[in-house]
């Protein structure tokens, strides 16, 4: 397979592995409705750091990654910021990557070498990750996630028709580009889209996947009486009565109960032939399952998923000016440049995800991300959860700069309260790092902090069982035949007297007699031959704290 070179790549490309692991801290002040956050997270601070403080909790997990990086036309103002141990990056550092910048494009392949690898390691085995980009970086990004994913794992680039366009040249662009791409595209199932043609005008909404199983189906005694066709609002004088249940909900033109109920003559006649067991199909010829209200009272259908793929050419998805609209309703101005619009991310999401699925945007931006999940949620009752990472852009010339608290929090918590999302998130910022020189400084975690990535350094794996986690007797969890502890308090000076000593492994072996007892502790004061014979392992904190133990 071609390769792509560029300055920096030998530098840059393991530069993930030599990241430390941070702390995620929670800003409780700048949560909202954390009552109803349900996994939903915004993480201010640098999205390298934020990603790699991610993965003891989410690695494996992320169901859809959807992020909109610099597109490096030498006009956004974007500066190379990693510190990576090279003195030609060193150079780069702080410095705003501008046009006439001959270096430019390294520079950005750079900045998304490490990121894009570690977006992978957070992604499912069937996840799928889309990338926004524009001509500028797009045949340099191709063939970069080749080999980052691997070539084999492209789903496809697609083109989003901007419906406008701008002077470049001899010709008026007026396109993007959308590269996608699976963990391993052998385990995607195919994607398939409804038309959205209504049956009727004013027709059932619509959903390309089954709601879980609380919603309320249509059960065989359901009675229609009347024969006019039966809107919300325009029944006229006809006199109808639904019955779900043995629940009148509609009737006399009036409906007693908070759902939406539309239908005409053809849906009418639809649901009766459904109800009666025939083959049901909507005007576009394809087999309706079933017929249901959501959790909201909504009533949809259901098609059977046939041969219907989305197109790689997105020409009626959403408009760029749509992004702006947006923004303008929620803050009476435009506060950021040329966002997203939630359709378009809406539509992606909706390609890729189901019921309890987690999203991730890491170029979080004006939060669009998050909007477009909760709309997703509101309209097909679905649970998923959302995480955006954002840097606050703070300068020496605008220190008090926090895109992050001011746009990204500030859009989503307006979002809600406009649209009426019975929804909510956690705030955190990136924190201290999780290493041996911050350690010894004496800035520590918190234990539980701790110990998610101690668990997760150990098992390749995030701690499910986070209850059960216990500072007192230092436990932190099981893996397979072994149990894991971490001995170690959040203050400096007690932390130089902890160790693993006899009673401690006496009362560890006594309590998990035929399991293997691995143990992070700042010293060990017992003999090889009686940690052999016991089945004991240490791990010396900090200095060895990232070794793998093989649990």
């Amino acid at each position: 397979m071609p390769t792509l070179q560029f300055k920096g790549k030998n530098i840059i490309w393991n530069h993930h592995l030599s990241i430390p692991y941070h702390t995620l801290d929670e800003v409780g002040k700048q949560h909202f409705q954390p009552e109803k956050a349900n996994g939903n997270l915004i993480i201010e601070g640098d999205n390298l750091l934020a990603l790699k403080a991610l993965l003891p909790q989410y690695a494996g997990k992320v169901k859809c990654i959807y992020i909109d990086p610099p597109y490096n036309t030498g006009n956004e103002g974007w500066v190379y910021n990693d510190n990576a141990n090279s003195p030609m990056l060193k150079e780069w550092l702080g410095k705003e990557v501008g046009k006439d910048d001959l270096t430019r494009h390294d520079k950005w392949l750079c900045m998304m070498v490490p990121r894009l690898k570690l977006l992978r390691e957070l992604l499912k085995e069937d996840g799928v990750i889309f990338v926004s980009i524009d001509d500028n970086e797009v045949h340099h990004l191709r063939m970069l996630m080749d080999e980052v994913f691997g070539e084999e794992n492209i789903i496809a680039e697609l083109v989003w028709n901007l419906g406008t366009g701008t002077e470049a040249g001899h010709f008026t662009r007026s396109h993007e580009y959308i590269l996608s791409y699976a963990k391993y595209r052998s385990k995607v199932p195919y994607f398939a889209t409804l038309d959205d043609t209504p049956i009727t005008h004013g027709a059932l909404k619509k959903i390309s996947r089954a709601n879980p199983a609380s919603d309320i189906i249509f059960p065989s005694g359901i009675e229609f009486e009347g024969t006019n066709a039966i809107f919300e609002g325009e029944l006229g004088n006809s006199e109808k009565q639904i019955i779900v249940n043995g629940k009148m909900i509609f009737e006399d033109g009036k409906l007693k109960k908070p759902v939406t109920l539309r239908a005409g003559w053809a849906m009418r006649n639809q649901i009766i032939s459904w109800i009666e067991g025939k083959e049901t199909f909507d005007s576009k010829g394809q087999k309706v399952k079933r017929f249901f209200f959501n959790r909201q009272g909504i009533l949809w259908y259901e098609k059977e998923r046939e041969t219907t793929h989305p197109k790689t050419v997105l020409i009626d998805i959403a408009k760029t000016k749509d992004g702006t609209t947006e923004i303008e309703m929620l803050f009476g101005e435009k506060v950021m440049d040329f966002p997203k619009s939630s359709l378009l991310i809406k539509f992606l999401v909706s390609l890729t995800t189901n019921n309890n699925d987690i999203i991730l945007d890491s170029f979080a931006g004006s939060g669009t991300t998050m909007h477009a999940v909760m709309d997703l949620n509101k309209e097909d009752g679905g649970n998923r959860k959302c995480i955006l990472v954002q840097m606050t852009e703070a300068t020496k010339t605008e220190p008090k700069k926090n895109i992050c608290k001011d746009i990204t929090r500030e859009r989503v918590m307006r979002t809600i309260d406009k649209y009426d999302y019975d929804s909510g998130f956690q705030y955190f910022k990136v924190g201290i790092p999780v290493d041996a020189e911050t350690l010894l400084s004496g800035q520590l975690p918190t234990f539980k902090q701790f110990a998610d990535y101690v668990y997760y350094l150990c098992t390749g794996e995030s701690l499910k069982n986070k209850s059960a986690v216990n500072e007192k007797s230092f436990f932190i969890g099981e893996h397979g035949n072994s149990v894991i502890y971490l001995v170690y308090r959040q203050d400096f000076d007690e932390l130089t007297r902890l160790a693993l000593n006899l009673s401690l492994a006496e009362k560890l072996t006594a309590e998990h007699p035929k399991k293997k007892i691995i143990v992070y502790a700042p010293a060990c004061f017992l003999e090889e031959d009686y940690m052999k014979e016991k089945n004991i392992v240490y791990v010396g904190i900090p200095y060895n704290l990232f070794q793998r133990s093989g649990a």
